[in-house]
């Protein structure tokens, strides 16, 4: 496939509600999206990193910069979604961009070749259901206001964002209103230390279905000796930045669970290999999620869609965060979501709210 050209366009899209976890309170996101242009097709990739070095090390403006003074120019002209990460692999760390360029490259082949990416991937579903991600609230009433209407609109699990001083009251008011058959894990966004096991250990009389990443992300070894003090499966997320990362987790009994995010793992064929390893261990998967306009989701949705995905995922339909997506929006059916079966993803930008929410781009030749 020879590429003539990539485009970096930078959107703001407002969310429908702060939206609180453990490392800040997000109002906007602004996002990255690349478009990858060749005589056939062209492709779309969206990059997942925040506006700050919060959630990982990377932010937006970092990104943009790797990838116009980088990664872009060690592209060969002619390459496939493979190709990208034989030549990007010299550049350390960066994986939400490299992510980012992989989609839009792989998107544009599947485009050419009239293949949607779930098939590519290997999918074995038609839809996938949804989990909706709670932040963290004002007050517990408000919390249940809020996980009452994500119940109502059909959602079939329920994530709580949680820190040191916001776990154990609003988790144990959730299970009192809404009852013990309601799905229900919490995600702590490494805000806890190993000190903290007798108070994390309090929540398992919840019967929640995960405790994800309560300890810092790059402490493997402590998460191990958690798990043998609590009962509730551990799932990590942002310690797993590659199937090496998942094999060691694994192998150490760190967790049971893991959160897969393409972007935090350099992109869907790492996913893919992460999803083939946990599978072949017995190690449950879900697909994670950052805030996705419709093409990051799209692309998300077409993973879930893997046999070892057996959890909800945080694939929340567009009007969770978007009053207005840049595709078609994504709408809850019976608490699933439809795997988009068109050529690539399997949406396309709407290109008047994308010229709305639009605040610069620019053009890379090749």
């Amino acid at each position: 496939m020879k590429i003539t050209g990539i485009e970096l366009r930078r959107i703001a899209m407002p969310l429908v509600a702060p939206f609180r976890t453990s490392f800040g309170t997000e109002t906007r996101r602004d996002v990255l999206l690349l478009r990858v242009v060749t005589p056939e097709a062209e492709g779309w990739g969206e990059c997942v990193a925040m506006s700050g070095p919060l959630y990982s090390s990377e932010y937006v403006d970092g990104a943009a910069d790797v990838l116009r003074r980088f990664l872009i120019p060690a592209l060969p002209p002619a390459v496939d979604a493979y190709g990208v990460g034989r030549a990007l692999r010299p550049f350390k760390g960066h994986r939400m961009a490299k992510a980012a360029l992989e989609a839009a490259v792989l998107d544009a082949r599947l485009r050419e070749a009239g293949q949607s990416l779930a098939s590519f991937l290997g999918a074995s579903a038609e839809r996938v259901p949804a989990g909706v991600s709670v932040g963290i609230m004002n007050s517990v009433p408000e919390l249940l206001d809020a996980v009452a209407r994500y119940l109502d609109e059909g959602y079939i699990r329920i994530k709580l964002k949680i820190e040191p001083g916001w776990d154990l009251e609003p988790v144990r008011a959730v299970r009192d209103r809404f009852g013990p058959d309601v799905p229900l894990q919490v995600d702590a966004n490494a805000s806890y230390t190993l000190t903290d096991a007798p108070h994390l250990a309090r929540l398992d009389e919840f019967g929640l279905l995960l405790i994800e990443q309560p300890l810092a992300d790059d402490d493997i070894v402590q998460h191990a000796q958690l798990a043998r003090r609590v009962s509730t499966p551990i799932c990590l997320d942002e310690s797993i930045h590659s199937a090496a990362d998942a094999a060691a987790a694994v192998s150490l009994g760190a967790c049971s669970v893991i959160n897969i995010k393409p972007g935090r793992v350099g992109g869907y064929l790492e996913a893919r290999r992460i999803h083939d390893l946990c599978r072949a261990h017995g190690v449950a998967v879900w697909c994670g999620g950052m805030l996705e306009t419709g093409i990051g989701r799209a692309a998300n949705v077409a993973l879930a869609a893997l046999p070892g995905f057996t959890l909800p995922g945080d694939t929340s339909g567009s009007r969770r965060y978007y009053t207005t997506d840049v595709t078609a929006p994504f709408e809850l059916r019976d608490g699933h979501l439809d795997v988009p079966t068109g050529p690539g993803i399997g949406v396309e930008p709407v290109p008047e709210v994308l010229d709305e929410v639009t605040t610069a781009t620019e053009w890379i030749p090749f």
